[in-house]
C-alpha cells in the first residue's frame, strides 16, 4: 500500500472517530438535559438530586414527578450494564416512568405497571432496571414506598440523630419476570429528617487498594452532615467520596437524591406540575 492510500485511510478512519465523538456528546447531552430538568419546589421541605457517570454516558436514573394530589413522586434506578446501551435502556425506562405516574394511584402501581410495559423489551435485550419509588406527601409528612430490587434509602432522624434504612419493602427488579405487584410501605417523617436514596455506584466505589467506600462510611458522612440543607449534603456526601476513591478510576455510575423535611407547612408547586382545569 503506497503513502497516498495510508493517508487516505487515516483521514477516513479520523472522519468516522470525529462523527463518533460528536454522537457521543450529543448522546450525553440529551441524558443531561432528560436528568437536570426542573426540580420540584414545595413548602415544608426540598428535594435534590445527582449523578456522576462512570463513563461519558450512564446508565443511572432519577426523576421528580409532581402529582396533582399535592404529592410528590420521586424515582431512582440503575439500568444493568454502563455506557451507551444503558443509556438507551435508561430512557426507556424514564418514558415508562413518566407515563405510568400520571396514571397510578401509588408507587407500588407505578413499578407494577413499569414491568408490564417493559418487560418483553427487557427480557429480548437480557437486560433489567432496578428502582425505588416513593410518594412524598409535605401536607401529612408521609412517605409511601415501593421497590423493585434497589438499595433502601437511608433514613436521618433528626430526633434519634441515627441513620437507619427504611423498613423493607420486597418486590423483584423491572423486567425479573412478568406480572408483579410491588407492595408498598409507608413511614411518618418528622422536622428536620433527611431520606438519602442512592445507588451502589456509592457504596462499591473503590480506592487504589480496591477498598470500597463501603455502607458504614457513607452513614458515617450522613450523620455528621445531618443539619446541613439538602444541597450542601450532597456535596458533602460527594467529596467524601472524592476524598476516599483519591483518583481512582470510577468504575460505576454515582447517583443520589436527597429528601429534607423542614417545619414549614407545605404546598407544592412546580413549573412542570401537571394543571387540573376548572
Amino acid at each position: 500500500m503506497d503513502k497516498l492510500s495510508i493517508s487516505h485511510e487515516n483521514n477516513a478512519h479520523d472522519a468516522v472517530d470525529r462523527t463518533f465523538q460528536r454522537e457521543i456528546n450529543l448522546a450525553r447531552n440529551i441524558q443531561s438535559t432528560l436528568l437536570n430538568g426542573d426540580i420540584p419546589s414545595f413548602e415544608g421541605g426540598e428535594v435534590v438530586g445527582s449523578t456522576l457517570p462512570a463513563r461519558l454516558i450512564g446508565g443511572d436514573y432519577y426523576d421528580f414527578y409532581p402529582l396533582l394530589n399535592g404529592k410528590i413522586r420521586i424515582v431512582i434506578g440503575d439500568v444493568m450494564g454502563k455506557g451507551i446501551p444503558a443509556a438507551m435502556l435508561m430512557i426507556l425506562t424514564r418514558g415508562a416512568f413518566r407515563s405510568a405516574a400520571e396514571s397510578t394511584k401509588g408507587p407500588g402501581d407505578n413499578l407494577t405497571a413499569m414491568n408490564q410495559a417493559i418487560y418483553k423489551d427487557l427480557r429480548a435485550l437480557k437486560s433489567f432496571v432496578t428502582l425505588f419509588c416513593a410518594d412524598w406527601d409535605p401536607n401529612t409528612g408521609t412517605l409511601t414506598y415501593a421497590n423493585a430490587g434497589h438499595n433502601i434509602p437511608l433514613w436521618v432522624s433528626d430526633k434519634t440523630k441515627e441513620v437507619s434504612e427504611l423498613p423493607k419493602a420486597k418486590g423483584i427488579m423491572v423486567g425479573g419476570l412478568p406480572n408483579q405487584v410491588y407492595q408498598e410501605e409507608s413511614i411518618k417523617l418528622g422536622e428536620n429528617d433527611t431520606i438519602f436514596f442512592y445507588t451502589d455506584g456509592i457504596v462499591e466505589a473503590q480506592n487504589e487498594s480496591s477498598e470500597q467506600y463501603r455502607l458504614e462510611r457513607l452513614i458515617d458522612t450522613l450523620t455528621e452532615n445531618r443539619e446541613k440543607p439538602a444541597g450542601e449534603l450532597e456535596k458533602s456526601v460527594m467529596e467524601s467520596i472524592h476524598q476516599f476513591t483519591a483518583g481512582a478510576p470510577q468504575k460505576d455510575d454515582i447517583t443520589m437524591v436527597i429528601l429534607k423535611v423542614t417545619d414549614e407547612k407545605s404546598d407544592i408547586s412546580s413549573l412542570n406540575s401537571p394543571v387540573l382545569n376548572g
